[in-house]
């Protein structure tokens, strides 16, 4: 099975892209969705022991976690430190799982893809680039968004050059959606039948 790490900066369509997969037939492994799971289970003990009086109800509450760690990259490693192990054993279970049930591929979108060096984990990278005039205001007209979060956002994230750099493809998500969906259904023709080496690791780690 191959498997493909989808990845791309903010308002670059990932999520679009990730759809247009599924609805090929293709599974997806969303990180972010992962981690809002985990901020409502696994996570929470962990989370509040570090950080207490975010969590409500046995659920973190990401806006009082959002504000404990603002502005403290000691404390964004320590909430990473307890969240990333989580999330990279949800992966590998989803992996194993989409193996067994016969899939030839599988995508796992991931925001932070080279930043957390989780490029390490996939058979091949695909980045969503969009020119920055559409990605600014694709994200500005999202509702409470502003300027200085966008900021603050694209901050952590590589520069959407250095992701491209990067990548073994880059899609290009400023299209209007039938022409980026025409990149995607190419770039899957090309790598039906390709084999990765990812799920052989996994084995030989079980």
């Amino acid at each position: 099975m191959l498997v493909i790490g989808l990845t791309g900066g903010i308002g670059m369509g990932k999520s679009a892209a990730a759809e247009h997969f599924a609805q090929a037939g293709v599974p997806v492994f969303n990180a972010d969705d992962c981690v809002h799971h985990l901020y409502g289970d696994e996570a929470v003990e962990a989370i509040e022991a570090a950080f207490p009086g975010v969590a409500r109800g046995g659920t973190v509450d990401r806006q009082l976690l959002s504000e404990r760690i603002a502005g403290s990259p000691e404390r964004l490693r320590q909430l990473e430190e307890i969240v990333h192990p989580l999330v990279v054993a949800a992966e590998i279970e989803f992996l194993r799982e989409q193996e067994r049930n016969g899939a030839d591929m599988a995508v796992l979108e991931i925001p932070l893809l080279f930043e957390t060096d989780a490029h390490s984990r996939v058979d091949v990278t695909v980045v969503l680039s969009a020119p920055e005039a559409v990605q600014r205001d694709r994200v500005l007209a999202r509702p409470g968004m502003t300027i200085d979060k966008l900021e603050h956002l694209l901050a952590r994230q590589l520069p959407d050059a250095e992701k491209r750099d990067r990548a073994d493809y880059v899609i290009n998500s400023g299209l209007p959606l039938a022409g980026m969906h025409a990149e995607l259904d190419r770039l899957l023709e090309s790598l039906r039948g390709r084999k990765g080496t990812v799920m052989e690791r996994l084995r030989s780690n079980r």
